[in-house]
């Protein structure tokens, strides 16, 4: 049993020997070797050496079906998978593009950032990079890998969201008087629907059955939760800025303008008229007092 193990062991070295003098030959000579020799010696080369992982039938290899692009929460736990088939004496590994930084091998966390965990089950498929509290800076790719040779990846795309609320007017409305102020709050990325969104206008809380009448509301909860404001007839008193506040997202505010047969356009351009009238009266005021004062305070 011995002789045959050695016998089997001797053979392994001179087949690697083969290959690598075939492989210097072929890079240090002007002349051609035998094609056939070539392909015959690096096909055994290979397969006796590298043994082809990815070609096999017992190559390990990923669920397709595994999520690549991963959506969490600031602050909110997030957890990254990947199920590795066939995996047999293989370890499997999570890497941080960002920084080609190794977090995990197998069951153990190798980074010093104790918002890191390494998740398996024994004899499960899944693999799994769990996140504490992540940040806005913790997006970006991360890769599942498989020790094979050469290593093989699954990449899994995270991204750390915070949450938001806009008001689609943009910052200012302007309006005629007379018609309808129509403001809508949009509120993203929160852990649960909002339980509230209020409306202000300054410093009141907007209420549809508060004595100015023809103001409604209507607000819809989901993984997007919007709310309409609708405040009809509107007159230079509905002027002012208006906030829509969640409970559990940061508000959003808009200044609304009331115009009452002025438009925006002549608004800016008789913005633009007194803005060059003040620095033509600057102007003049400048040379009046240079005319007036002694010539040796300017040193002349």
């Amino acid at each position: 049993m011995g002789q045959v193990a050695s016998g089997a062991k001797s053979a392994l070295w001179i087949s690697l020997l083969h290959g690598c003098l075939f492989l210097i030959a072929g890079s240090g000579t002007d002349a051609p070797l035998d094609n056939t020799t070539m392909d015959i010696s690096s096909q055994r080369f290979r397969s006796e050496f590298l043994q082809e992982w990815h070609g096999a039938q017992d190559a390990p290899y990923f669920d397709p079906s595994t999520p690549r692009n991963i959506t969490g929460l600031v602050g909110h736990p997030v957890r990254l998978l990947c199920r590795v088939k066939n995996l047999q004496n293989r370890t499997v590994s999570w890497v941080r593009h960002r920084d080609i930084h190794l977090l995990t091998v197998g069951r153990y966390t190798y980074t010093s950032d104790q918002r890191f965990e390494a998740q398996h089950k024994p004899r499960s498929e899944e693999w799994a990079l769990r996140i504490r509290s992540p940040q806005r800076r913790d997006s970006g790719q991360y890769e599942c890998q498989i020790s094979t040779t050469p290593p093989i990846g699954h990449p899994v795309f995270l991204n750390i969201v915070e949450p938001e609320t806009t008001i689609s007017s943009g910052a200012e409305l302007f309006i005629q008087a007379g018609s309808t102020i129509n403001l809508t709050c949009t509120v993203r990325h929160t852990p649960e629907p909002p339980t509230s969104i209020t409306w202000t206008h300054g410093d009141q809380i907007i209420n549809f059955d508060s004595a100015r009448g023809g103001i409604s509301l209507v607000t819809e909860k989901g993984l997007k939760s919007t709310s309409r404001l609708l405040v009809q007839r509107a007159r230079g008193s509905d002027a002012g800025a208006y906030s829509c506040g969640p409970n559990n997202a940061p508000p959003a505010s808009i200044r609304v303008h009331v115009l009452s047969g002025e438009h925006p356009a002549a608004m800016q351009q008789g913005c633009a008229i007194s803005c060059l009238d003040f620095s033509v009266s600057v102007i003049v005021s400048i040379l009046t007092l240079y005319t007036l004062l002694p010539k040796h305070l300017f040193g002349t």
